[in-house]
């Protein structure tokens, strides 16, 4: 397991080879990246906001320690009495406290401030899938993006060679992980500018099935595929 297989992990090659272990970890690295909040764009005046705040807090600090004698001032090496040392040393350590955390925060700043230069703007994260027909269907394809947003994956399907259905007759989209487990997607009647919503994850859930559907009251598939495609992530 390389560097280069973890690389094309991220870039959405779900074929890379790696443990189960580096794969979850990947995923949970995938997680943060993903999250819309990483590449938001921060008030420009944060900044201004953290350097005043600094500069208060250090000025109150200041004003708060007790004066200098005159027989302090004269002798700095001469060592202080227990009384006065304290409440000196505490608030020498509250500023150095305060200082560290604005650094933390500018560098916080900086971070985002260049994560969100280096991306291409606002764009959400997507993947998609060619469709390509089975035995049932040769004739038919298809295309599928998904899109994430707060509410879940958006799904838009455009869908031709798929004769209309009606009735008690229509189309189940489905997303199928490794182990082939199932989860739907939504229902249709004809292939035209759908619209659908997944709760799963497109990285997970890597590939899009359509089946024939009754309304016979089995919600499960009937395994009646006749468009499929492995998904893969564009953005």
């Amino acid at each position: 397991m390389s560097n280069d297989d973890r690389i094309a992990y991220l870039a959405g090659d779900i074929h890379a080879p790696l443990t189960p272990a580096a794969r979850a970890e990947l995923d949970e690295l995938l997680d943060v990246l993903t999250d819309p909040a990483v590449w938001a764009e921060p008030d420009p005046a944060l900044e201004d906001r953290i350097v005043a705040a600094v500069s208060e807090a250090t000025a109150v600090s200041e004003a708060t320690e007790p004066p200098r004698t005159p027989a302090e001032v004269a002798a700095p090496a001469a060592v202080p009495t227990r009384g006065r040392a304290e409440p000196r040393r505490r608030s020498r350590w509250i500023r150095y406290g305060i200082l560290g955390v604005a650094a933390a925060a500018l560098l916080g700043v900086g971070l985002a401030i260049g994560l969100a230069s280096g991306s291409s703007g606002s764009r959400p994260v997507e993947f998609a899938a060619a469709l390509n027909g089975t035995i049932r269907a040769p004739h038919a394809t298809g295309e599928v993006t998904l899109t994430k947003t707060t509410s879940g994956w958006k799904v838009h399907l455009q869908a031709s060679g798929l004769p209309r259905r009606s009735d008690e007759e229509f189309y189940e989209a489905w997303l199928k992980n490794r182990k082939g487990e199932l989860v739907a997607i939504g229902t249709f009647n004809q292939g035209d500018d759908v619209t659908l919503w997944s709760g799963v994850p497109p990285r997970e859930y890597n590939t899009v099935t359509i089946t024939l559907e009754l309304d016979d009251g089995n919600p499960s598939s009937s395994g009646q595929v006749v468009v499929v495609g492995p998904t893969h992530r564009t953005h």
